[in-house]
C-alpha cells in the first residue's frame, strides 16, 4: 500500500457542473515549476467536460484515478443533485488503492456520497454546511474551518481555502520551505492554519493604509524578540483591544495566536535548512527555550522539532 511520504502522482478529477477556479489552482500548485521534479499532475476524465464557462480536454480517462497517489476532487458547482455516479465510484476505488483523497469546496459531496467521510469530521464551504450534514448525518460537518486533514482524506472550504489546502499537502509532503516556494511563485499567502476561521469580514488588508498592513511584516522581522500585544498595538497605534478587533476581522484569530503561529512556521524553515541546535532555533524564534519550542511545536505539528528534521531534511 502507498504511503503519504512516496506520493507523486496527482490526478485532478474532472467532470461537467466542476467548478474552473478550483481545478485550475490544484493544476497550478501541483504543476507548479518549485515541485515539479516531485509531482506528476494530470487532468482525468472520460471525455471533454465543462467547468464553469471553460472547455476541458482531460489527459487521461477518469478510470486513472485508481493509479494516482494522491486524488483531487474540484468543486461542484450544483449540490442539490447526487454528484456523478462513475466519479464516485472512481474516488471509492482510488481511495480502496491507497491513494490520498482531497475534496475543494463542495467537492466534499463526492467524498461523502463515496463513504469516505462517514465518521469523520469535514467541512465544505460554510453556505453548503447544512446541506452537506443534513444530506449525510454520518459526516461530522464544521463550517467552521478552512481544512479539515484526516491523514489520507482531505476536506477544504471554498477558493482561498482550497488554495491552503493544496499548499497544506505539498508542506506535508516535502516541508514548509518548499511550500513556500510555491506560495511565493503563486503570490499567496503561504500558511493559514486549517483551524483558523473559514468566514471572516475581511480576510486580508484591503487597503495599504490598513492599520496592520504594515506591522505584519514588523512583526516577522522580530520573531526572535519577546513580543507581546501591547508591543504590537504600540506599533500600531492602536490600543490592545482594538488591535485584537483588527486583528480577528482581518486574520480570524487573535494576535497571540498568530504570532505564535509564525514563530512556529519559522522554526519549520529552520529545521528544514538549517543544523542548528533547538536551543538556537527557540531563540531565533523568541520561544525562549528548547522545552517551550518542543512543546508548542509538538502540539501545533504533531511531532517534536527533532523527528520533524529527520523527516524533512535531508
Amino acid at each position: 500500500m502507498r504511503t503519504i511520504s512516496d506520493m507523486s502522482s496527482v490526478a485532478v478529477a474532472a467532470t461537467d457542473g466542476m467548478l474552473h477556479f478550483e481545478l485550475a489552482m490544484a493544476y497550478e500548485v501541483f504543476g507548479s515549476e518549485a515541485v515539479r521534479q516531485w509531482y506528476e499532475i494530470a487532468v482525468c476524465g472520460d471525455r471533454p467536460v465543462r467547468a464553469g464557462r471553460f472547455g476541458i480536454e482531460p489527459d487521461r480517462g477518469l478510470d486513472q484515478l485508481v493509479r494516482a497517489d494522491t486524488v483531487i476532487v474540484p468543486a461542484l458547482a450544483d449540490v442539490e443533485r447526487d454528484p456523478p455516479a462513475d466519479l464516485v465510484d472512481a474516488v471509492r476505488a482510488a481511495h480502496e488503492g491507497g491513494a490520498r483523497v482531497a475534496s475543494l469546496c463542495t467537492g466534499a459531496f463526492v467524498l461523502a456520497a463515496a463513504g469516505l467521510l462517514d465518521g469523520k469530521r469535514a467541512t465544505t464551504h460554510w453556505t453548503h454546511a447544512d446541506a452537506l450534514a443534513a444530506r449525510y448525518p454520518q459526516v461530522e460537518v464544521d463550517p467552521d474551518v478552512l481544512y479539515v486533514d484526516n491523514g489520507t482524506v482531505l476536506t477544504s472550504a471554498g477558493k482561498a481555502a482550497a488554495m491552503d489546502l493544496c499548499l497544506h499537502m505539498v508542506r506535508s509532503d516535502h516541508g514548509s520551505a518548499i511550500a513556500n516556494t510555491v506560495a511565493r511563485n503563486l503570490v499567496v499567502p503561504p500558511h493559514r492554519a486549517g483551524g483558523q476561521a473559514q468566514f471572516v469580514p475581511t480576510p486580508v488588508p484591503a487597503k495599504d493604509n490598513h492599520p496592520l498592513t504594515e506591522l505584519f511584516p514588523w512583526v516577522l522581522e522580530r520573531l526572535d524578540e519577546p513580543l507581546t500585544v501591547e508591543d504590537m498595538a504600540r506599533q500600531a497605534n492602536l490600543s490592545s483591544r482594538h488591535l485584537g478587533r483588527h486583528f480577528r476581522s482581518a486574520t480570524g484569530t487573535t494576535p497571540l495566536q498568530w504570532l505564535l503561529t509564525q514563530r512556529i512556521r519559522r522554526a519549520q524553515e529552520l529545521l528544514e535548512t538549517t543544523n542548528n541546535s533547538v536551543d538556537v532555533i527557540a531563540a531565533a524564534t523568541g520561544m525562549g527555550t528548547a522545552a517551550t519550542l518542543r512543546r508548542h511545536f509538538n502540539r501545533t505539528v504533531g511531532v517534536p522539532p527533532d523527528a520533524y528534521r529527520r523527516t524533512f531534511q535531508t
